[in-house]
């Protein structure tokens, strides 16, 4: 049976990494297959959907949108009948997901999709992960039906973006300036409303690590905040505290106690998943799609530069974005901690996915220092060695969306980041508590959370769900403190949209006063 090679699908070795041997061929994997859609979903619908108050929306249901925008019938009969004809098992299927998910040992799956998968390994022989080199392949009945295919390959696909204190860094003056804030400090800086969220759902996505119920009690009582937080396994991923506050426990609780302490009574849903990208794009369309919980809010605090992922995967990734713009969920990711190059030394300018896609609110870092409450001076996060920087710049995968036409540079042929910047330096970070630890930690993982808790206050207030914002703050960046001063590599902050904070900080109370009074506007009409 011939087959063809799947567009976009090459992978090639992580860089210090040599296939050492051959995968078990007995090893039993999962693959999650995505399919095209019924009818595809136009970035010009979606941006002029979201240019309008959330008052004038109409959102999608979720059954609108399965049988507008799902998956046919007759494609997933096609790919379980693929799947028999090689003896591998089928998971689950879902319409509204366009997926199909399979399993089978690793022998029948390199059959079916004609890769070779290796051990790969470091030079220092502690890291491994199994991978294939070059395209996966599909018969050719396949051929257009089958957009992507995710699990082959299990390398670590994204890394979590905090940052720890590093107070060596700062001369004795500096430091002495410095000062280390509650997320409910910040909220009030950033003059955030008084709503506590009632009645909406944040999700929170997380790739390792895990969280203490004892220390959310603590935390949120001396905060007084009650939000409910409970968690989700996506493929057997679960809340696994590792007991070390400097791990990724840290990101976990950092994205749980500051959108809590803020949206003080909302509903916070952790999705646990594995670090791979399979796992990472179950976890995220499982969250979009989840009919229990419901979340009106995604924050996503962990990310990678672009050229760490294949085409089909951000493909993929964008287009559950775009599910979640239809049915009016808001998706924030943090835009990085390594400034302009994103952490890759190759000596060129890089941005992080999936902040990078144009149906994300990416959300990059500041500096913040207050004085009786109130901002004193704010800078972009960046230029101290070993303390990060706001990640920002252009995208090389994503065309510049409309909503940034005649706001980003010139030049820019990409997509620009971030959208909009919060406190993140670890300098003026976050008080949190992490495994029984009083800990202060910072990061662009803060201001995704940051943001959220605004967003579902936001929903509370107005009684409708905002969805995607990007466009209406591009077309309204008087809601914004604007960032001058910093610098985050290659990009320096200027008057108006830069790549190192975008429009700037968001004031709370600002944007919800212009969508109230645009509301009002719309009645007395």
């Amino acid at each position: 049976m011939s087959s063809k090679a799947l567009p976009k699908s090459v992978r090639t070795p992580l860089p210090g990494f040599r296939a050492v041997r051959t995968a078990d061929p007995d090893q039993v994997v999962e693959v999650t297959m995505i399919l095209r859609r019924k009818k595809a979903i136009s970035d010009e619908e979606i941006f002029k959907l979201s240019e309008t108050v959330p008052t004038q929306r109409t959102y999608k249901t979720p059954e609108a949108l399965a049988a507008m925008h799902g998956a046919s019938a007759e494609d997933i009969e096609k790919v379980i009948s693929f799947a028999h004809e090689h003896e591998l098992a089928v998971v689950s299927q879902s319409a509204a997901g366009r997926t199909v998910k399979l399993s089978g040992t690793v022998a029948a799956l390199q059959r079916a999709f004609a890769v070779d998968l290796k051990i790969y390994q470091d030079a220092t022989g502690r890291r491994s992960y199994r991978g294939r080199t070059g395209p996966v392949h599909l018969p050719e009945e396949l051929d257009s039906i089958v957009e992507s295919v995710h699990g082959l390959d299990n390398r670590d696909q994204a890394k979590s973006h905090f940052r720890l204190i590093q107070k060596g860094h700062l001369s004795p003056r500096a430091r002495a300036r410095a000062k280390t804030l509650h997320p409910a400090d910040v909220a009030t800086a950033y003059s955030f409303p008084t709503s506590t969220g009632a009645g909406q759902t944040i999700a929170v996505i997380e790739l390792g690590g895990g969280y203490r119920t004892s220390d959310l009690n603590t935390y949120f009582a001396k905060a007084k905040a009650s939000p409910k937080v409970s968690s989700v396994s996506v493929h057997g991923a679960t809340n696994h505290p590792t007991g070390n506050p400097d791990g990724p426990d840290a990101e976990v609780v950092l994205d749980i106690e500051v959108a809590g302490a803020i949206a003080k009574q909302s509903n916070i849903v952790v999705y646990f998943a594995h670090n791979t990208d399979k796992d990472f794009l179950d976890a995220i369309s499982a969250a979009v799609h989840d009919k229990k919980n419901k979340p009106s809010i995604i924050s996503i605090s962990w990310g990678g530069p672009e050229i760490s992922w294949t085409t089909q995967s951000m493909d993929a990734y964008n287009e559950v974005f775009k599910d979640a713009a239809l049915l009016g969920i808001t998706v924030l990711a943090a835009s990085g901690d390594d400034g302009s190059s994103d952490g890759v030394n190759d000596g060129d300018d890089h941005v992080d996915f999936p902040a990078s896609s144009p149906f994300v609110m990416a959300c990059g870092g500041t500096r913040l220092l207050t004085k009786t409450g109130q901002i004193s001076d704010e800078t972009t996060w960046g230029g101290i060695a070993g303390d990060g920087a706001s990640g920002g710049g252009e995208s090389t995968h994503f065309a510049p969306p409309l909503y940034q036409k005649g706001v980003i540079p010139a030049n820019f042929s990409g997509r620009g980041l971030p959208d909009v910047a919060g406190d993140a330096d670890p300098q003026t970070g976050y008080d949190v508590l992490v495994d029984g630890v009083e800990s202060t930690v910072g990061g662009t993982s803060a201001v995704a959370p940051l943001y959220a808790a605004l967003v579902a206050q936001l929903n509370e207030s107005l009684g409708v769900k905002c969805g995607f914002l990007n466009p209406f703050f591009y077309a309204n960046r008087d809601v914004f403190h604007d960032i001058t001063k910093g610098t985050n590599g290659s990009f320096n902050a200027q008057s108006g949209w830069d790549p190192t904070t975008g429009s700037g900080s968001i004031n709370g109370k600002a944007l919800l006063k212009k969508l109230q009074a645009k509301k009002t506007a719309e009645r007395v009409a």
